[in-house]
């Protein structure tokens, strides 16, 4: 049996290695946490290739040992249902890009079992707060168990559109929305990030994946957001907060290819018209690229 600190050190750097994470803080938290401890008892159904428009190609790990899924993989949660802990390639670059420092409050919308919850609230360590949600009671139950061991970590159940009665320092949605929720927004504190997937629905995939774009927003003084893209995304979409109508606009809006939605720079709440330079307007939000 390979030694797990060793094996843990070595998955850590990787990732910093392969997907130039910055922050040593991070680095670290791959090294402790234990994935296996996040996830049902092995062996473990993996995933081959991630690529979802191909269709999702499945393996079985030859036997328990946690050096099996400390790689680059997604690993199943529940094999029936497709539900899978995602790569740590892509949410290490995701929680990244939040700069989490000691001390730092983090929400997380869809924590799963919790594993990324726990990389996170080692990054921001006891003197920190992480709120961690998600809307199968089932996984919200176990990822309470799990995370139990983290006193300033608080579990919950729910969609993530509940009223909050704190703010934070960065905010996660692990999962593809069409939107960001005004409390969301109204819950970051000035110069703040969230990191927010928004998705349209795959055809011919059903309800439950869609593909989009991941955006950086940063919380301005005066209440606007700056916003970057970060990457291209496949993704579990969000139950209870998407809008049907939106996921049609955001499809279509992505057909009209990168150099318009890599222009986008802002997020609006002040009411105006829709103009040319509304990417995507809603009724209190707009991407615009001025």
């Amino acid at each position: 049996m390979i030694d797990m600190l060793d094996r843990r050190r070595f998955f850590a750097e990787e990732l910093e290695a392969v997907c130039k994470l910055r922050s040593p803080a991070l680095v670290d938290a791959f090294a402790a946490v234990p994935r296996e401890q996040y996830l049902p008892p092995g062996p473990w159904t993996v995933m081959a290739d991630s690529d979802v428009m191909a269709g999702m190609r499945l393996r079985a790990t030859p036997d328990a040992d946690p050096a099996r899924i400390h790689h680059n993989i997604a690993v199943a949660i529940d094999p029936t249902r497709q539900l899978f802990n995602g790569q740590p390639g892509t949410l290490g670059v995701w929680i990244d890009a939040l700069d989490l420092s000691v001390g730092a409050r983090v929400l997380h919308i869809g924590c799963g079992l919790g594993y990324y919850t726990a990389v996170m609230a080692h990054c921001v360590g006891a003197s920190g707060r992480v709120v961690a949600i998600d809307v199968d009671a089932a996984l919200a139950a176990q990822a309470r168990q799990n995370l139990a061991c983290l006193a300033w970590v608080d579990t919950r159940h729910g969609d993530g559109s509940e009223a909050l009665d704190e703010t934070f320092d960065a905010v996660l949605v692990n999962a593809g929305v069409t939107h960001p929720l005004e409390v969301w927004l109204d819950g970051l504190a000035v110069g703040g990030r969230m990191v927010l997937p928004l998705t349209s629905t795959i055809p011919g995939m059903g309800p439950t994946l869609g593909k989009g774009l991941v955006m950086l927003l940063t919380k301005q003084a005066g209440g606007d957001f700056s916003v970057r893209v970060l990457a291209v995304v496949a993704i579990y979409s969000a139950l209870g907060v998407r809008d049907a109508a939106l996921s049609e606009r955001l499809g279509t809006i992505m057909m009209s290819g990168p150099m318009r939605w890599q222009s986008v720079t802002r997020l609006r709440r002040d009411p105006h018209d829709e103009s040319p330079a509304c990417w995507l307007h809603g009724q209190q939000f707009c991407f615009s690229t001025v």
